[in-house]
């Protein structure tokens, strides 16, 4: 649905040229929810603005449901504009309007009749949970709900993108959870794909498909999350999981300690006894946790391996065929 391809922005300032892009190249696929990860000054605001062109790039393609438009007429750009809604961190709601009157704002721009704008904002207002604040004004909502009057703004036109600049971030740990899952339900129900910008690892983990991580206006990585959550030395799962080397004092000097990542239907399974029990050798389990994320099972497991080199050895290699992703730490 969106690909860039050799992205570059560059900002004058006082004289001096200032990269926030350079030769960035994504591919979002259609229907997903695809995160953009990164620390403020990565650049992330910068991209997802040049998706729709509110910053035009200073070099590369900008194609979005089969178009490159950087390349658009102004007319034809406004037209591709109605198909990408966008939602912002600090929501920017019109304080002088009501709930109804800031939803039906794009329709109105775009010359709907009156009939059907009325019918179009009650649907969506149903769709995020407002039906009972049509009336009420931005100041009297709490974030959460400002933010769902954004999401329904934002889906006012029928856009087949949703493009989220830090929308959770002004919000408190409850209220994200509850509009993620929102975002979760809109990308299935109506098939929208959604470029979701955060610095949060939590929103990653909660509702992405995908991910890319900027860092000084560059991808280093980019992929499916649970597909990197499961290569051992990938960027993103060095982000998600603190180090365990150190956990605890060595139960046996000469036991192998290895993380295991049981990502999906291996979570399920009982391949630590069955590894015990198959390869003769000891599992002492120092430490673990085990969460949803991107609607699966992800464990995460300490496990001090006791027995012979070479009996170790086969048990890890039984694991790596499993699905299971082993890292050995090394002595130290």
């Amino acid at each position: 649905m969106i690909e860039l391809k050799g992205l570059t922005k560059i900002f004058k300032q006082n004289g001096q040229e200032i990269v926030a892009l350079s030769d960035v190249s994504l591919h979002v696929p259609r229907g997903q929810i695809f995160g953009i990860l990164g620390q403020s000054g990565a650049g992330k605001s910068t991209l997802i603005r040049c998706v729709n062109l509110l910053e035009r790039p200073t070099a590369g393609e900008v194609w979005v449901d089969g178009r490159e438009i950087t390349r658009l007429s102004p007319r034809e750009l406004r037209a591709a504009r109605q198909e990408m809604g966008m939602i912002f961190q600090q929501f920017n709601l019109f304080d002088a309007r009501t709930v109804f009157g800031n939803v039906a704002y794009p329709l109105e721009v775009a010359g709907w009749p009156r009939q059907r704008i009325w019918e179009r904002v009650e649907e969506l207002l149903a769709l995020v949970g407002l039906s009972d604040k049509a009336d009420a004004y931005p100041a009297q909502l709490s974030g959460g709900q400002k933010q769902r009057v954004g999401i329904a703004r934002a889906l006012a036109p029928g856009p087949k993108v949703l493009l989220s600049d830090e929308a959770t971030s002004a919000l408190d740990p409850d209220t994200t959870r509850s509009v993620l899952a929102l975002l979760r339900e809109i990308n299935q129900r109506l098939g929208l794909t959604i470029l979701l910008i955060t610095h949060q690892m939590e929103v990653v983990k909660q509702v992405c498909d995908s991910v890319a991580i900027l860092e000084g206006g560059t991808v280093v990585e980019q992929g499916g999350v649970l597909e990197l959550i499961g290569r051992p030395g990938s960027r993103l799962r060095e982000l998600f999981y603190e180090p365990v080397g150190d956990v605890a004092v060595r139960i046996h000097p000469e036991g192998v300690r290895v993380v295991l990542f049981f990502v999906g239907a291996s979570a399920d399974q009982p391949l630590i006894s069955a590894m015990v029990r198959r390869f003769q050798v000891d599992a002492n389990i120092v430490h673990g946790a085990v969460e949803r994320i991107a609607g699966a099972t992800v464990g995460r497991l300490l496990v001090e391996l006791t027995g012979r080199p070479e009996d170790i050895q086969a048990a890890l290699r039984f694991l790596e065929e499993q699905g299971v992703s082993p890292e050995v730490i090394p002595h130290g």
